[in-house]
């Protein structure tokens, strides 16, 4: 195999396919990337079993082949060619691709093409086009519930879609994070629910396009924008009901502005212990106190202006918890909703926004 094409042309496409290939070694293949030079374009596919990416691009061809390279290598190597240079690519059936750059050359050892897994090959029938700056946002209010833990069905996001509306969920058992979208042209015969795999929801993140294409079979998803296709295995298992865990009759209101209390919330949060990260909210009237204390260090109090009706309330929180929502949300104020000291709390911004948002925080006991 041989071909060749312009450093800008390739280096990109590398550089996407380094969140996805294997770097844990587990299988040596999975940190390879599978080449196949075709009669007139290059495709490349990066998978770690999990996740995949596939994307094709021209270039000039000399002679059709496959081999897999290392991912990380071979992306070294370009990223390390100066700008604006032509970049040769040639295999010889020695299992050795040969790389040249004006004076610069370079030897990668490949392994066999046979090796490497097969990514399944999506059909796109179903014309479903979603947005694609719409989905990131509401990517970036969910991804920060999603865990990493023993609970598979958890390390997600639940994706929802109707007729005319997309929804995305998220929770680690202490938050739930909700987001939802509507979407005028959005038609599906039924109702799709599918967990997302959080290595996916990051890769969607690198996108660029105003719309992505997106389709499944019985066990993967399929995200597609230009010449690039993501491919996620579908997490099995049943998403909590979230609906169930949305308060409904939360009776005392408070209204904060977000910058001041993301501010008091930082500074009392360095006091608080570091396994807890816990602070205490004292919420009254007009006006909401702020305290941690550390028996090794000291103690921190704060104050912040609100709007509240309702009775006065001390309730905790996780700091780390309540920066995760504050940083998310866009909104110049947020809007809490509370029961009492021990009940879960609904936050969301003051204003109704475009794309729906509402945060659900249980309480720390301190």
């Amino acid at each position: 195999m041989k071909f060749s094409i312009k450093k800008e042309d390739i280096s990109d496409e590398l550089q996407l396919l380094q969140g996805i290939v294997e770097k844990r070694n587990t299988m040596p293949i999975l940190a390879n990337i599978l080449v196949t030079v075709k009669d007139k374009e290059i495709e490349i596919i990066g998978t770690d079993l999990e996740v995949g990416l596939k994307t094709h691009f021209p270039a000039r061809i000399d002679e059709q082949g496959a081999v897999t390279i290392s991912g990380k290598k071979v992306f070294e190597v370009v990223k390390s060619l100066p700008e604006g240079k032509e970049v040769t690519f040639q295999e010889s059936g020695d299992l050795t691709m040969q790389i040249n750059s004006g004076e610069s050359e370079f030897k990668v050892l490949c392994l066999p093409k046979e090796d490497y897994p097969q990514v399944p090959e999506p059909k796109f029938q179903k014309n479903i086009i979603l947005p694609l700056g719409k989905l990131q946002e509401m990517i970036d209010r969910v991804y920060f519930a999603i865990t990493q833990e023993q609970r598979y069905y958890l390390s997600g996001a639940l994706l929802i879609l109707k007729n005319k509306f997309m929804e995305l969920v998220s929770t680690d058992g202490h938050r739930l994070a909700y987001t939802s979208h509507s979407i005028k042209d959005l038609k599906v015969d039924e109702q799709v629910r599918v967990i997302v795999a959080k290595k996916t929801l990051s890769e969607l993140r690198k996108f660029e396009n105003e719309s992505i294409e997106f389709d499944w079979d019985e066990s993967n998803l399929f995200f597609k924008v230009d010449n690039r296709t993501l491919i996620s295995r579908i997490i099995e298992g049943k998403f909590p009901d979230f609906e169930a865990v949305i308060p409904k009759d939360n009776p005392n209101a408070m209204t904060v502005s977000r910058e001041e209390l993301s501010e008091a919330v930082r500074r009392v949060s360095l006091f608080s212990t570091e396994r807890s990260k816990g602070i205490k909210f004292f919420i009254g009237k007009n006006e909401t106190t702020l305290f941690s204390s550390n028996p090794e260090m000291g103690e921190a109090k704060d104050k912040v202006s609100v709007e509240y009706t309702g009775e006065d309330i001390e309730i905790g929180f996780n700091s780390q918890y309540l920066l995760d929502f504050l940083s998310a949300v866009k909104s110049e104020r947020i809007r809490f909703e509370l029961k009492d000291s021990n009940s879960s709390v609904l936050m969301k911004p003051d204003v109704e926004e475009e794309i729906k948002y509402i945060y659900i925080l249980m309480p720390m006991k301190l």
